[in-house]
């Protein structure tokens, strides 16, 4: 059962960690669109991932946290989002490594076959309440980074008494605005636009393949616009916009930029899974169009808040991550977790704040990408690429299960009772394959159980409470 953490986490054996995959290069999402986010992994673990895990998996992308030189924060115990508050555009020292480090890491996932998608901060620098030195021993205070940006620099919108952000039903104070405290940068001057490009510009150099926009939202459009057309490679961007109802600010507008990340998306799932039937998924989507939408059940922030399913939900976790790397709506971004006890609690790390290398299963780190059935689910995903959704089946309740075209089908079953003694049809080809839910295919052979299509494209399956099976063309003995 899907319940039972340890049968459905196991990670693929090392025979099938081994990669062909091509170089990446530097252009949106191609044949292989699912991504991860290694949230604070350390570079050198993460050019490891890429090599002995993400590539050979089927993974198309990795999404590294804040490279830049950051705020450091002893007193509030190392918090987690010190590397949202830049202090400079250095690569020389952050908690997860220096410069070398990176470029290496960028090379080993290259080589895998996986891109590189950096979390850039471009819309503000630090608090109010601290002050230097950074993490590279930088100078600054919050309005000071010498040598970047003075005061001029920085919006100072004269509103709510602290330049604070309060009325998100006002265009002008979102963008002009201070968001949390945090130093503004004004984005539509020239000076800044530079030096924001120029740091863009300087990963790129470095191999990077494409930013994720950190509070794309509380920038205009054009201000994006206008910095994406001072980059030196065409790369891929997907922007930080959270939707909220009858704001003036919606994803929409983003979208002449690149992709947008689809908020809505992780709350809905959570919402059929926990409270609804999973029968209604049979229409599921976002308003978002689906070919500009990146899609995840949660993120680093979602999973600290509420609404949304996290590793902590186990089995019915790994059900709604196999239904969105099914599903034919939007690009799936995965999330790599780590255990917290509170929402600003950093990493696993040393006494001196610096990150330990990531080892998954022990000391916190979750590894939700290497759950078995998400895992093999990357492989059913790219197996079924540019097919649609067949022989829909559902019990009326928290039973369902369809095919991707001739390529794929998935048996969902959420209910508190097996599902037994039923026949699926699929437009698979007759053959055997294997049930990556519970199987690693490699080599021609399955490591867990079989089902056998007929010549009719039925197979029957005895399918257990919060449980579910799932056959690929890519998986067929």
């Amino acid at each position: 059962m899907l319940r039972n953490a340890l049968s459905l986490f196991t990670i693929a054996t090392a025979a099938a960690l081994v990669s062909t995959a091509p170089p990446a290069s530097a252009s949106p999402p191609g044949t292989r669109d699912v991504g991860v986010h290694l949230f604070e992994w350390t570079w050198a673990a993460v050019g490891r991932e890429c090599r002995d895990v993400l590539g050979p998996k089927g993974y198309g992308s990795v999404q590294i946290s804040p490279p830049q030189e950051h705020v450091v924060l002893p007193g509030q115990g190392y918090p987690w989002w010190q590397d949202y508050q830049p202090v400079s555009y250095r690569l020389d020292n952050t908690r997860r490594g220096d410069r070398a480090a990176f470029a290496n890491m960028v090379s080993m996932c290259h080589a895998a076959g996986v891109k590189v998608y950096a979390d850039a901060v471009i819309n503000h620098m630090t608090l109010s309440a601290s002050s230097g030195p950074g993490s590279a021993g930088s100078s600054y205070s919050h309005y000071n980074y010498p040598g970047i940006y003075q005061v001029q620099d920085f919006h100072h919108c004269g509103r709510n008494g602290n330049d604070d952000i309060v009325n998100y039903g006002d265009r002008y104070e979102v963008q002009n605005c201070e968001l949390n405290d945090l130093a503004d940068l004004a984005t539509e001057t020239d000076y800044v636009r530079g030096r924001i490009a120029g740091y863009l510009n300087d990963l790129i150099s470095l191999g990077v393949d494409g930013f994720r926009l950190d509070a794309s939202k509380h920038m205009p459009a054009a201000d994006i616009a206008a910095i994406k057309a001072r980059l030196n490679a065409p790369v891929y961007l997907y922007q930080e916009v959270i939707y909220g109802g009858g704001e003036p600010i919606t994803p929409e507008e983003y979208t002449g930029n690149g992709d947008v990340l689809e908020f809505r998306y992780g709350s809905d799932l959570a919402k059929i899974f926990n409270h609804e039937k999973l029968a209604y998924l049979r229409t599921f989507a976002s308003p978002l169009a689906s070919d500009k939408a990146v899609v995840f059940t949660d993120n680093h922030d979602t999973q600290r808040g509420s609404g949304v399913l996290t590793f902590r939900d186990n089995g019915r976790y790994a059900l709604a991550n196999a239904f969105m790397l099914a599903w034919t709506y939007g690009a799936p971004m995965l999330m790599s977790s780590y255990e917290f006890n509170s929402t600003d609690q950093g990493p696993p790390s040393g006494a001196n704040g610096r990150t330990a290398d990531a080892t998954c299963f022990s000391n916190g780190w979750r590894c939700e990408h290497r759950w078995r059935v998400i895992a093999n689910m990357v492989g059913f995903h790219n197996a079924v690429r540019g097919t649609a959704v067949v022989n829909w089946w559902d019990n009326g309740n928290d039973a369902i299960a369809f095919g991707r075209g001739n390529k794929g089908y998935l048996v969902i079953n959420d209910e508190g009772f097996a599902v037994t003694g039923r026949s699926f049809q699929t437009a698979l080809p007759a053959g055997v394959y294997c049930d990556v839910v519970h199987g690693d295919f490699a080599n021609g052979a399955c490591t867990g159980p079989t089902y056998a299509v007929d010549s009719n494209g039925w197979f029957r399956a005895d399918v257990a409470a919060q449980d579910g099976v799932a056959l690929h063309a890519g998986a067929k003995l």
